[in-house]
């Protein structure tokens, strides 16, 4: 057999696996190193592509997969001139499954991990100019997989999705790379943008308000002792929350005019409430919150009625865990009570997401869909209210 035909395979191969590497190691470059790398030849481009990947890396997928089929047909095509059709496709198959294997995903892979600051500056400068050539091709051809993909389809190409950056995050974790809490905090992040403000909420019940014709000297007492800075100012009842006080205000009028501690009332220094539905995703207050420089929001119900109020320290502690302070009883929501952990102590309000979370154990979402708390799900086994003391 003359060697010459298979001379264009072995560099067709080669190539798609220096194509592979690159995939490799662009994934396993962080992104401080791209920032280190920019000073260095190629690290201009590096960054360019490092920061664009769903548009260099289609680009690089569609030659790779080019370069396989290719080396595929002319190896086909090769093997007919000696073999009968059949004998022809099974040797094909059998020798590009294994050589496709072996040069094109273990090992360059492999070395990409290996190596990756080396080869991501050379794979980088191959997949920007194979950009500025084939873009156009590749847009075009993503057009046609989103056209004919029932869906809302990619628009760079069907990339990393949330499961897959959790997955990386595990992997990192496993391997040491990411400390527990960081690991605990990331998901945590995911989590909140599935999570509704009534998970997170002061309940109504649990609520510190004040009446609206309280003196002044009544609602900084009221302040003083509950610890809270901004306190809901009520009309006719709790559904009736006319604005917010702030103690600042309070003593700072109480100050300047003593005479205004028992004169004037509460209502006379309100700032406006903010109402959100206790429907609303966590993750979309918090942003609202942040730009409209907001601290406290009151939560209602499908009615009107008040369903509680949440503060931007709640939403925060959903990522970074209890934020203790002065003024907190100092009592857990779930401890355990002996060393064999087969008995506990909960809170009435503790979530049950949050109680399976503490003992280790999956539950199905659709089995709660009518309470949220421990208080509720005994409310709702018993048939009545529980009342402290009972068994």
């Amino acid at each position: 057999m003359n060697p010459l035909p298979i001379i264009p395979i072995v560099l067709l191969l080669a190539f798609a696996g220096f194509l592979a590497g690159t995939e490799s190691a662009l994934a396993s470059i962080s992104r401080v190193v791209i920032e280190e790398l920019e000073s260095k030849r190629g690290g201009r481009i590096l960054k360019k592509v490092f920061f664009d990947q769903a548009r260099y890396l289609n680009v690089v997928l569609l030659v790779r997969k080019t370069c396989e089929l290719t080396a595929t047909v002319l190896l086909a095509v090769i093997l007919l001139r000696d073999h009968s059709s059949a004998q022809a496709m099974a040797l094909t198959v059998a020798i590009m499954v294994v050589i496709s294997y072996v040069m094109v995903g273990v090992g360059p892979r492999t070395l990409g991990k290996q190596r990756p600051i080396n080869w991501a500056l050379m794979g980088a400068t191959v997949a920007y100019f194979l950009a500025l050539i084939l873009s156009p091709v590749t847009k075009l051809l993503i057009a046609l997989g989103n056209a004919i993909t029932p869906g809302k389809g990619f628009r760079g190409g069907p990339f990393a999705n949330e499961a897959e950056l959790r997955d990386l995050v595990d992997q990192a974790h496993e391997r040491g790379l990411v400390e527990s809490d960081e690991h605990e905090m990331i998901h945590s992040v995911f989590e909140l943008g599935d999570t509704l403000v009534r998970e997170l909420m002061v309940p109504r019940t649990d609520m510190v308000w004040v009446e609206k014709d309280k003196t002044l000297r009544q609602g900084l007492s009221l302040a003083l002792r509950s610890g809270f800075s901004r306190i809901p100012v009520v009309g006719e009842n709790i559904d009736n929350i006319i604005g917010i006080t702030y103690v600042k205000d309070l003593a700072r009028r109480a100050l300047d005019h003593h005479d205004a501690e028992t004169t004037e009332r509460v209502e006379q220094h309100l700032r406006p409430a903010t109402f959100v539905p206790e429907i609303k995703i966590a993750a979309e207050l918090l942003k609202e919150m942040q730009r409209d420089q907001i601290h406290l929001a009151i939560v209602v119900d499908e009615y009107g009625g008040t369903a509680g109020l949440i503060t931007i320290e709640d939403i925060i502690e959903e990522i970074v865990g209890e934020i203790a302070d002065e003024y907190d009883d100092g009592v857990e929501s779930f401890s355990w009570l002996n060393d064999e952990k087969n008995k506990a102590r909960a809170k009435a309000t503790l979530h049950i997401e949050d109680l399976a979370e503490e003992l280790e154990i999956e539950i199905e979402a659709e089995d709660f869909e009518d309470v949220d708390t421990i208080g509720g799900l005994m409310a709702q086994k018993l048939g009545r209210v529980p009342i402290t003391g009972s068994t």
